[in-house]
């Protein structure tokens, strides 16, 4: 059964009653080439635990069930898990469908049950675009068992992920992927790979979580000093960081500490200088 077929799409699509839903960002890949990256950048073997999120109508999840060992999937949408469960996946005795919200699952205790000891597991998917940013956070932020995740998501989301100090791209969510992560943009993808088409096009980004932050500095402030020199970045840095309910004097003695000008902006800084800043601002609270 060749999914990446749009013809074959469309015939399970009619035979289950199927229309794409927008408000889901259902648009079902179509473009074999682009699955091919997608398992290469995966590395996966027969001991991986894959997470797929969204699976659709199984196109990507098939090709994953095929390298992997198991494979776990959350879809929301009841009607794919029906096409999923009886069509498309029924020859694969090592897929799991979930029926659920991937932002309200419990990931921790579905992959600690899973996983065996001493493994990490990896997410593979096709992100719906519209919960793409809120769920990188959370799959990074609540430090989940993960070793490795290729998503593909809305291109300009991806070359934020990956984006330097000082680009124009660069900013809360480059600095967070960049803390957890060494991320990097496998294969941009056109929006004519999928069925329907989206309006914009997309990129599979790769990132490989890092075992320890790259800087010291406490995780929470870290943070903290990231949403407030972004929260309006119009503002130089003196007084944005006002905004975390210090002073302006301690501002600047911070900013003078950590050798960092206060007419500069945070898109300018880089992960150590965060860190810099977070350490003069906070003495006491380190990682």
């Amino acid at each position: 059964m060749d999914l990446a077929s749009p013809a074959v799409l469309k015939a399970i699509m009619a035979r289950y009653g199927l229309r794409p839903q927008h408000r889901l960002g259902q648009n079902f890949l179509v473009d074999g080439r682009v699955l091919d990256a997608i398992i290469a950048a995966a590395g996966l073997d027969s001991g991986d635990l894959v997470l797929e999120i969204g699976p659709g109508l199984g196109t990507l999840t098939r090709r994953l069930a095929a390298s992997a060992g198991r494979v776990l999937c959350i879809e929301l949408d009841r009607a794919l898990v029906t096409a999923l469960q009886e069509t498309v996946l029924a020859e694969f005795g090592n897929v799991e469908i979930i029926h659920g919200d991937a932002n309200r699952v419990d990931l921790h205790k579905l992959l600690t049950e899973r996983l065996s000891p001493g493994r990490k597991a990896k997410v593979v998917a096709n992100l719906p675009y519209y919960i793409t940013t809120p769920l990188v956070m959370r799959l990074l932020e609540e430090r989940l068992p993960l070793q490795r995740l290729v998503v593909m998501v809305q291109r300009e989301v991806a070359d934020r992920m990956v984006s330097p100090p000082g680009s124009k791209a660069y900013g809360a969510l480059s600095v967070a992927v960049q803390y957890y992560t060494e991320a990097s943009i496998v294969k941009r993808v056109s929006r004519a790979a999928f069925l329907p088409q989206p309006d914009v096009d997309s990129a599979v980004v790769r990132m490989e979580v890092r075992p320890e932050p790259p800087v010291d500095a406490s995780p929470e402030e870290f943070f903290r000093v990231v949403k407030a020199a972004f929260g309006q970045r119009r503002k130089s840095l003196a007084n944005a960081l006002t905004a975390l309910g210090v002073t302006k004097d301690a501002v600047q003695e911070a900013l003078q500490a950590a050798g960092i000008d206060g007419n500069r902006r945070g898109e300018s800084l880089s992960l150590e200088e965060f860190a810099a800043l977070t350490r003069n601002l906070f003495p006491v609270a380190r990682a």
